[in-house]
């Protein structure tokens, strides 16, 4: 077997709303072998991974996929199964997955993941494992389980990350992970916000410094009248210890510059155990803190955006014996909780056995072989950090109103808008300046675990408030619009475009041609997939977002966001089927759709009532929908207005809105620049996609309207669709069309204009069918009473001269005569020909390849017959 392409989906996509790995696999000599036919395969499968007969497979029922192995099923269906269960097994809740073949040997294999890393790596090893076991090859399944476990855990969120994007989802904000870190994008555009674990974008990278230097952050919390232990900085043993005689012990030595309680020894009453502690610390910081020990209970008060959120105490790790077990075998009994994880993953942290613990516990005049009595409890650290071992009780309603603002006083002296500030004291319902307590630390980028996950008391919405601070109004507006369709995305995008533009929003849009920002091209290219998309979407000047959503990028790349506000779907006809394993319209309806399935529950999908595979999407919807037609008695239409719902139509040359039996009238026909008086029906109905579209996003009329009487087909308003030019003699129509249906809507629009002859200069990709190709000639050869026929650079798999003679079949089967049709395969050559030969009042119809060179291709034959460009219509 042979991986010939894999790749991960992260957006919704036309497999799953929710992430999936997509491997191509050839599994070539094993094509048509079935799991039965190879002896012994069913029980080694079964051996290594015996959770697969808890599958359900097309069964719906535990055991299903056990069936399917026992009558004989293909080995990419059993592809898909193993590596969801390698996935179960790593610790990640997946079952969707999928197997399709793409062509002869080749399948697509699918399965959802939850974290990335891990996923394609199992997506290997599911191969590997298959190959071991046909070649009778033995693997150390627990081996790879371990490993897939481990990148699970690296690269999943940790808790407090984690807590903080459900909290922004709830409020319907969507989540963008930077890297595999714990950086979070929440939002779009210009409302973007960024978090790092709990530091956020408005956290001053002064007030972080500062909060690192503990000795830098007790001066200033002394100076702003904070009570703070009494200690010194010290760089060596003897200073150590001469600093612990000065202070008075019981003292306490930590790192200048540590987190996480790491090398912090406390309670440390002799010189030796200053010299230990001073050692310890040193493997952490060059610089060591001594400082007083504070008697008293440990506390984490949580402030964020300068008000306390919640609070709680903080207790050191520790055991209680059994009076028979020893205390190493009392640690590794807790750390068989399964909220204990290696690090931060889970809501507690295994105990570890170091340095520290052996020095608490021989301070105490116990070992790790001590056995405790039943219900003896033995402290094994001083410090309470989770991270370190220690559990949590909520203390939130026990906080006494002066300590509150005496935990506010502290953060804001620091500078931070999200700090953990420790506290040592008696009690924490006791004002600290009659408990003698103590600030110890104000700590930057605070664990939330203890606040949400404590070992006792309430749960606190510690990730509620910190989403509330970045977002105090709720989900900020960032109007998003994405159209998809065969024929008219790119026109529906720009129109759209130019009226939010109008409205006031600075837009990001991308297209056939390019990425937009506030009507400036910043990429060239084309740029209709969800790379361009998400560059649109994370650029932080754009208040609003216009996508084309192309067909290949579907497929391959799913959708950069999560919901749109309004997806408009223009038309579905034949183009580009025999593609990436789209071979019929429904095929291509099952793709398009995606982008109507993929709004918001406020939002509206925008569809073609005149298009009859657009009107089957609506099957697959369960949101709003406008319908849009030419046609006012159009059944689907009236069925839809009839039950009050929202249409956009044409009656009596006039553009008029209708909802819930009220009815708006919009602007006429023949006001609209792009319609060419309404000869080009087309863009009539390109006007009333984005017409609809922007109503559903609540844009007023009046500005619609005035977006669409604005808009031209020009080389300003929409380059290389329908511009017009006018030379001295001829006309020239400029366009991208190159698929049947484009083909005949330029062509009709043409001939109303009346020319004397209608010249057609004409290509095809090459990666369109045979077929495709002919009737694209046909259709050309019907229309045109002259064909110039070229050739793309790109022969995307031809031969040159290849597509030629197929458009030429085509045109010669409509009834074109040989002499009428003139084969020059370079386009800039065909274009100077076409025009060199057109006589007066002749429209040539140029579809061309690259915009650029056409157009200066044209100005240029011009030039040479002495003719003036003009302006376009």
């Amino acid at each position: 077997m042979e991986i010939v392409d894999i790749r991960a989906i992260e957006g919704p996509n036309i497999y799953s709303s929710k992430p999936v790995v997509k491997m191509q696999i050839d599994v070539k000599e094993l094509e048509n072998v079935a799991t039965r036919d190879i002896p012994g395969f069913n029980s080694a499968l079964l051996s290594y991974l015996p959770g697969l007969a808890e599958h359900r497979c097309c069964f719906d029922r535990p055991g299903g996929f056990l069936i399917r192995l026992e009558e004989g099923t293909y080995f990419p269906h059993v592809l898909e199964h193993v590596a969801i269960e390698l996935l179960n097994m790593a610790g990640q809740d997946v079952s969707f997955g999928k197997a399709r073949r793409l062509k002869g040997s080749v399948y697509n294999v699918i399965f959802g993941y939850e974290e990335k890393t891990s996923a394609l790596k199992a997506a290997f090893m599911a191969v590997k494992l298959l190959e071991s076991i046909i070649d009778k090859n033995s693997v150390n399944i627990n081996e790879w389980i371990s490993e897939l476990r481990q990148m699970t855990i690296d690269g999943s969120l940790g808790p407090s990350t984690k807590a903080i994007a459900e909290e922004i989802i709830k409020m319907g904000i969507p989540v963008t992970r930077l890297g595999n870190g714990s950086i979070l994008i929440f939002g779009y555009g210009a409302h973007q916000r960024r978090i790092g674990a709990t530091i956020s974008q408005n956290t001053s990278c002064l007030a972080v410094d500062i909060a690192c230097d503990k000795m830098l952050t007790k001066e200033l919390l002394s100076m702003t009248g904070v009570p703070v232990p009494y200690g010194h900085v010290v760089h060596t043993e003897d200073e150590a210890v001469k600093a612990a005689e000065d202070i008075g012990y019981p003292v306490v030595v930590k790192p200048k510059n540590g987190n996480q309680g790491k090398g912090v020894s406390l309670n440390l009453k002799t010189k030796e155990d200053v010299i230990n502690a001073f050692s310890l610390a040193k493997n952490y910081s060059s610089e060591i803190i001594v400082e007083k020990q504070i008697k008293g209970r440990h506390y984490r008060v949580l402030v964020v955006n300068g008000k306390f959120c919640c609070a709680s105490e903080r207790i050191p790790a520790h055991v209680i014996g059994d009076g028979v077990s020893t205390i190493k075998e009392l640690i590794d009994m807790a750390n068989q909780d399964p909220l204990r994880g290696e690090h931060h993953e889970k809501p507690l942290t295994k105990i570890k056995i170091d340095p520290i613990v052996l020095s608490v516990l021989e301070r105490q005049s116990l070992s790790l072989e001590f056995v405790p009595k039943k219900g003896e409890r033995v402290v094994l650290r001083d410090n309470g950090n989770l991270s370190t071992g220690g559990t949590a009780v909520d203390v939130t309603d026990e906080v006494c109103p002066e300590n509150k603002r005496l935990a506010e006083k502290a953060a804001a002296a620091v500078g931070l808008d999200i700090a953990g500030v420790d506290i040592t004291t008696e009690h924490i319902g006791i004002p600290l300046e009659k408990s003698d307590g103590a600030v110890i630390e104000v700590n930057a980028a605070p664990g939330l675990r203890m606040h949400l996950y404590p070992s006792q008391g309430k749960p606190r919405p510690a990730a509620k408030a910190i989403a509330d601070m970045l977002f105090p109004k709720g989900a900020p507006t960032f109007p998003l619009v994405a159209v998809t369709g065969t024929n008219g995305k790119t026109t529906t995008v720009r129109m759209l475009n130019h009226i939010l533009s109008l409205a006031g929003f600075k837009v990001g849009m991308t297209c056939s041609d390019g990425i937009y920002i506030d009507n400036c091209l910043v990429k060239k290219g084309d740029c209709s997939g969800p790379e361009s998309a998400r560059q649109v979407l994370l650029d932080t000047t754009v208040e609003a977002a216009v996508l084309e959503v192309a067909r290949g990028g579907l497929i391959r790349g799913g959708l950069a966001y999560e919901r749109a506000d309004v997806g408009i779907i223009t038309n579905i006809t034949e183009d580009h089927l025999g593609l990436d394993g789209i071979s019929t319209l429904d095929d291509m309806v099952f793709v398009k759709s995606l982008v109507a399935e993929q709004v918001k529950d406020t939002g509206y999908a925008v569809l073609n009532a005149d298009d009859p595979k657009t009107v089957d999407v609506v099957k697959r919807l369960k949101g709003k929908i406008i319908f849009f037609s030419l046609q006012e008695d159009n059944l689907i239409l009236k069925k839809h207005l009839d039950k009050g719902g929202r249409g956009v139509y044409v009656k009596n040359g006039t553009i008029y809105f209708q909802e819930q039996g009220k009815i708006y009238s919009l602007a006429k026909v023949t006001d609209l620049p792009s319609a060419l008086k309404g000869y080009a029906v087309h863009n009539v109905q390109n006007a009333l996609a984005a017409a609809a579209g922007a109503w559903g996003l609540q844009i007023s009329l009046k500005t619609i309207a005035k977006g669409l009487m604005e808009f031209h087909c020009d080389e300003n308003h929409n380059p290389g669709r329908m511009n017009i030019i006018n030379l001295e003699n001829v006309t020239v129509i400029l366009d991208y069309g190159h698929n049947v249906k484009s083909l005949e809507a330029i062509i009709n629009t043409a001939k109303l204009m009346r020319p004397s002859r209608l010249i057609g200069v004409i290509a095809s990709p090459g990666n369109r069918r045979n077929c495709d190709i002919i009737k694209l000639g046909y259709v050309a050869g019907k229309g045109f009473n002259r064909l110039i026929i070229k050739e793309d650079e790109n022969l995307r798999g031809k031969r040159p001269g290849e597509v030629a003679m197929l458009l030429q079949q085509g045109a010669q089967e409509a009834g074109l005569k040989g002499d009428k049709i003139q084969i020059i395969l370079d386009e800039e050559e065909a274009i100077t020909y076409s025009l060199e030969n057109a006589g007066k009042g002749d429209i040539v119809v140029v579809f061309y390849e690259n915009y650029e060179k056409a157009l200066a291709a044209i100005k240029a034959a011009a030039s040479s017959v002495d003719s003036a460009v003009g302006l376009p219509v």
